[in-house]
């Protein structure tokens, strides 16, 4: 490729970063997570007791095995997301919303580390590289002049292809680990 088609498309480090960077968060979340969830439930069901019940049985159920799993059928969803934007260049709405999503995601950290007063799973990576590494790959996006217009309604299409993901996941994951 020439220098002047280079301008249009977003690179590896962009498209194939997003992986990356998921890649390091999520072993953060592998790392942390079950065992903070198993440590801390008793108190945050007591600070948040408005929260539905299903809600603290989701999260007391999930083991360090169907947990590791889930994590892998996320990254198959970020990996297909990467490989997408890097053949498209970035330009893939597939792409766009799991970049958008995943920045999305690093907040959500962020809020949930806020509302305990106190580190959660993923709250270290989130402002270090999360949310960093989106608005730079989203500036890059820019410049290229692919970037799609981000709208309020483009947020919560963000949000939702996130938690819908991380449902999904775990859906999987638990029929492999056998349910409970």
């Amino acid at each position: 490729m020439g220098r002047d088609s280079d301008r249009t498309d977003a690179g590896a480090a962009v498209t194939l970063g997003l992986l990356a960077a998921w890649v390091v968060h999520d072993a953060e979340e592998l790392a942390t997570g079950p065992g903070w969830i198993r440590v801390n439930l008793p108190a945050l069901r007591e600070r948040f007791p408005a929260a539905p019940e299903r809600l603290w049985h989701a999260l007391g159920s999930v083991d360090e095995h169907e947990f590791a799993v889930a994590v892998g059928v996320m990254g198959t969803i970020v990996a297909a997301a990467a490989v997408t934007g890097r053949r498209t260049g970035g330009r893939s709405g597939f792409y766009q919303g799991a970049l958008d999503g995943f920045g999305l995601h690093g907040l959500v950290h962020i809020a949930q580390a806020v509302a305990v007063r106190g580190y959660t799973p993923g709250s270290v990576t989130s402002p270090l590289l999360v949310v960093p590494f989106t608005l730079w790959a989203r500036g890059r996006l820019r410049r290229a002049g692919i970037l799609r217009p981000a709208r309020a309604r483009d947020v919560a299409a963000g949000l939702a292809l996130a938690a819908g993901a991380t449902v999904f996941s775990h859906s999987v994951a638990r029929r492999i680990v056998g349910g409970r």
